[in-house]
């Protein structure tokens, strides 16, 4: 993100004015952020039901768009925030980089790597902010796992598993092939935290199972991915979630050589032999606000961001590597991602 004139047009005087695609949960948080925020000005926003549209923007006193397209071409906005399906990130995002404004995309930035890259050079070309949000890297549990490494001295094995038991599983888009993506892919935060943590990754093996409903829904899913990092450590990522399941679980293990960690999202243990001692685990409420407030402050202030492109397309190369795994049933070997 170098060489983006952040202060171009943007003063105490004049609010940074932004335009959401999406009415959903992130785009309401995102938005209840900006109508807080004296620097920042809601102008309009798109989404995909008329009626949830109209009803967000007499919410937050903004203007419904037509259509996203037709949001991203609007000369009075200087920021676009992206809380849509999935699928249709990297398209809006180009979009909106063509029209010459700064971009913040809820992950994963696409479905696809190679329209990941072409939008990560548009807004290198066009000197605008590309910020992909990976709130999890802002959480306490990672700042805790960060933190804590040290005390197990060098990491084997490191395991994290989730799984999310759903009753009923509505016909949503989290559960349309088309409109989520591979499930690491739409999920990319568990590959990003193994990313974050531990550097280069030399090798990925990955199973999935799906529960069909109809050709592009599933009621289920589970992926299990296998990670060798160039550093020697194996990782395991599991990740579940749909009516198959019934027992929740969010837990996240790292083995060292002088102790192990024990992390789940409220609290977390090290444990060396007998001994067992507590790890406080800070919050996860805020984190939207604090994002959306963090760009800002990029753009009137350049004061650095918490995650930069290249590690965010790395994550997602990973991602995809996985998805080409489970496809053809082998091991991908992986250098110069």
């Amino acid at each position: 993100m170098t060489n983006i004139d952040t202060r171009s047009g943007f003063s105490v005087h004049s609010p940074i004015r932004v335009g959401i695609v999406g009415t959903g949960f992130a785009a309401k948080l995102r938005a209840e952020t900006l109508q807080a925020d004296a620097r920042s000005n809601l102008v309009a926003v798109a989404g995909h039901s008329p009626d949830k549209t109209a009803a967000f923007c007499q919410g937050f006193g903004a203007e419904a768009a037509v259509s996203w397209r037709k949001l991203v071409e609007r000369d009075d906005l200087d920021l676009v925030i992206v809380c849509t399906v999935n699928r249709d990130h990297g398209a809006i995002v180009l979009a909106a980089l063509e029209n010459d404004k700064h971009v913040v995309v809820e992950y994963p930035l696409s479905l696809d790597v190679s329209e990941a890259e072409r939008a990560i050079e548009l807004a290198a070309q066009k000197q605008k902010l590309l910020h992909i949000e990976h709130i999890e890297l802002l959480g306490g549990l990672h700042q805790a796992i960060k933190e804590s490494l040290p005390l197990v001295g060098k990491v084997f094995y490191a395991r994290y598993v989730t799984i999310a038991p759903q009753r009923s599983v509505p016909q949503r888009w989290t559960y349309q092939h088309s409109l989520f993506g591979f499930p690491l892919v739409g999920a990319i935060s568990r590959l990003h935290r193994f990313t974050d943590l531990f550097g280069e990754v030399t090798s990925v093996n990955c199973q999935t199972q799906f529960w069909e409903t109809q050709p592009d829904f599933y009621k289920a899913c589970l992926c299990n991915a296998q990670l060798g990092f160039a550093n020697g450590l194996v990782a395991e990522a599991v990740y579940g979630k749909g009516e198959t399941f019934w027992q929740s679980e969010n837990i996240f293990t790292i083995y060292g050589e002088e102790g192990t960690l024990v992390f789940t999202p409220e609290s977390g243990q090290l444990i060396q032999g007998e001994n067992r001692h507590n790890i406080k685990v800070g919050t996860r409420r805020g984190l939207f606000a604090k994002d959306t407030d963090m760009v800002l402050e990029f753009l009137l202030d350049g004061t650095p961001l918490y995650v930069n492109n290249v590690s965010s397309l790395y994550a997602l190369k990973v991602a995809d590597a996985a998805r080409r795994s489970s496809e053809i049933r082998q091991n991908v070997a992986l250098s110069n991602l």
